[in-house]
């Protein structure tokens, strides 16, 4: 059977560990040349940079943060540089942080936006040129379950990714007949760095409502990524995939 991303240039922003991890070296395994981003974390970038290589794929690394307008274009010119124009992007790179609603203040706010959804814009704004030249490309834009569901301690936090959902589909019906397919997943609970922020007793009452009785693993995320990414997932347009063990019911 042949690799469903073969030569393919993808990237990953917050590639270095967790869901951004496995999505990269899923692509790999699926013939995918990757660039991703991190933040701080050299250790956990060149192990997945080697990752991608194992499978005979092109790997590019670079530290970014993706709130800084002029590192996102340095990371995409040098991205297109190394692999060419890129066909998939994936909005994945993130942060948390629980803190009572009374307490957030607009500076932490902002921050919240700035990364989690302000950035999934600026780098599709650097995207769709290419890919609507092309006539293909596939933009995924990871949000979460909350963004339906709320959660106390989150309200930042499930305000930007409501917004990711509506980003999505708005753009999705704006590129789609132009061969880009625009689509997000909204992942339940997963145990990656930004979870650990989460309290014991924030996560105990999550678990408690989950009816598989586990919070998700990245592995379990990557493959949706892979779905919406290939042919398989060319009938999807606009949508939220949500693989959250039975947190929320759409």
């Amino acid at each position: 059977m042949a690799a469903r991303l073969e030569n393919r240039k993808a990237l990953v922003t917050g590639g270095s560990r967790g869901i951004g991890a496995a999505i990269a070296t899923a692509f790999a395994a699926e013939g995918a040349d990757v660039a991703f981003c991190h933040d701080g974390d050299p250790a956990g970038a060149a192990a997945v940079a080697a990752a991608v290589r194992d499978y005979g794929r092109r790997a590019l690394a670079v530290r970014c943060d993706v709130a800084d307008d002029d590192a996102v274009g340095r990371f995409w010119a040098e991205a297109e540089r190394a692999l060419g124009p890129i066909d998939i992007l994936v909005n994945n790179a993130g942060i948390g942080g629980e803190r009572p609603f009374a307490a957030i203040d607009l500076a932490t706010f902002d921050r919240m936006i700035a990364v989690n959804l302000r950035a999934l814009f600026h780098f599709a704004q650097l995207a769709a040129p290419s890919m609507r030249a092309r006539r293909w490309g596939r933009i995924v834009n990871i949000a979460s379950q909350l963004a339906y569901k709320g959660a106390p301690g989150l309200t930042h936090y499930c305000a930007a990714k409501a917004g990711v959902i509506g980003f999505t589909r708005a753009l999705a019906a704006e590129l789609a007949a132009e061969g880009v397919l625009v689509n997000a997943i909204a992942p339940g609970m997963t145990e990656t760095r930004l979870s650990e922020g989460l309290s014991d007793a924030w996560k105990a009452r999550k678990l408690g409502e989950l009816p598989i009785g586990r919070f998700g693993a990245p592995k379990d995320i990557a493959p949706t990524a892979v779905l919406l990414a290939s042919s398989d997932g060319d009938f999807y347009v606009g949508q939220t995939l949500s693989p959250n063990g039975g947190d929320v019911f759409l």
